[in-house]
């Protein structure tokens, strides 16, 4: 295959898999809106919670391609296209952000003014958490956040057309100025719409903490998309062990990251012993969920960790792709433990696990979509021809 002639179409198999995701999201939808009408409470509560772990994988391949531009790499190259249709699916969520609107004051109790007329330490932020600023913050989050996946896109397009190798230095440039700006925007929303939850507990560290989940979250559907695709041409052509061996040790490093900030945060609110803060931890560690504390030290850091440092698991797409399933499935039960909590919710519902896929099938399906429109691979990146050849 002649890396420069070929034109590196996406594989036309992406339109089944589109049609597929939308078939199971517009299912579950249906369901989902049945059980609107049955408990509106519920559906709510059920709502945030998929809402914020389906948002993480745009979320993260957003950062991810910022990260890339700036540092580059061959791991990067290869994904490029995958980051850049996940992060050009930001509005769809900022669509599917709506319910989350209409629903504000079944999600959160600062929202509802005959409880912070109650509250006094509620009405001491009430200049912060308030409607209407909520949304304008809302929407300036989904301005910056589409902007850079619309800017470095369209630039990566224009590049397809022209080798000149200053259109990457535009990338790196503007890729360097968007992660202040993402980092930024990406913690003050995670308070906004997972914190603030319980708005009578904080943490500095949230944002941080979220986005190392949401890299993981990333990380592990690029994996398995990626083994997909490798059945078919051209990425069957260009896929190697030593590609997925680069995914998997990002994967690694950030189940430690998350691991830390997760510790972290724990031990600044033990040594702290704050009234505010005490009662979120004491909360999620009663009832129902005495045991999620334990699952998630054991399933979601000690086991992939162990699994991750193995070299030949790395190496091993079909092995690699069943630990990123089941990252992906311990992200579900972490969010959970992260959201419910907060709104009082002390047994499952049927609704906690079909708004998951109702929202993964319609992000995933329009995900595809915009990845089914360009070619699969940058063929112009000046790092092209030696992540194509990457040897590890």
């Amino acid at each position: 295959m002649d890396l420069r002639t070929s034109d590196w179409a996406p594989p036309a198999q992406l339109a089944s898999l589109r049609t597929r995701a939308f078939a199971v999201g517009g299912v579950a939808t249906v369901a989902s809106v049945i059980g609107l009408f049955m408990d509106r409470g519920q559906f709510f509560s059920s709502y945030i919670t998929a809402w914020i772990y389906v948002l993480a994988a745009p979320i993260g391949m957003l950062g991810l391609l910022l990260i890339n531009h700036v540092t580059r790499g061959a791991w990067g190259v290869i994904a490029r296209r995958v980051f850049e249709a996940g992060a050009r699916s930001l509005p769809v969520m900022a669509l599917l952000f709506i319910p989350v609107i209409l629903g504000l004051r079944e999600i959160y109790v600062w929202a509802d003014p005959d409880v912070v007329a109650h509250d006094a330490l509620i009405q001491g932020k009430a200049a912060y958490l308030n409607v209407p600023f909520f949304l304008g913050r809302a929407a300036l989050y989904f301005l910056v956040w589409t902007g850079l996946a619309l800017g470095l896109s369209r630039l990566s397009r224009r590049q397809d057309e022209d080798p000149d190798p200053a259109i990457a230095k535009r990338m790196a440039g503007l890729a360097a100025g968007g992660l202040v700006a993402f980092a930024l925007t990406l913690t003050f929303a995670i308070f906004d719409w997972l914190m603030s939850l319980d708005p009578h507990w904080f943490s500095s560290i949230y944002g941080v903490y979220y986005f190392g989940g949401a890299v993981l979250t990333a990380l592990s559907v690029l994996v398995v998309l990626m083994l997909w695709l490798r059945r078919f041409e051209p990425m069957s052509e260009v896929l190697r062990p030593t590609h997925f061996h680069d995914w998997g040790k990002l994967m690694l490093a950030f189940t430690m990251l998350w691991a830390y900030f997760s510790v972290s945060q724990l031990i600044i609110t033990w040594s702290g012993n704050l009234p505010e803060e005490v009662p979120w931890y004491m909360a999620r560690t009663s009832g129902m969920w005495r045991i999620f504390p334990y699952l998630i030290i054991i399933l979601h850091f000690f086991v992939p960790f162990a699994l991750l440092l193995s070299s030949d698991l790395k190496s091993d797409s079909k092995r690699l792709a069943s630990v990123a399933v089941f990252i992906l499935v311990m992200r579900f039960i972490d969010t959970y433990w992260q959201a419910a909590p907060s709104m009082h919710i002390e047994q499952w519902h049927w609704l906690d696990l079909m708004l998951p896929v109702a929202i993964g099938g319609l992000w995933f399906g329009s995900f595809i979509s915009l990845l089914a429109d360009r070619p699969i691979l940058p063929r112009n990146d000046p790092f092209f021809d030696e992540a194509v050849d990457h040897r590890g």
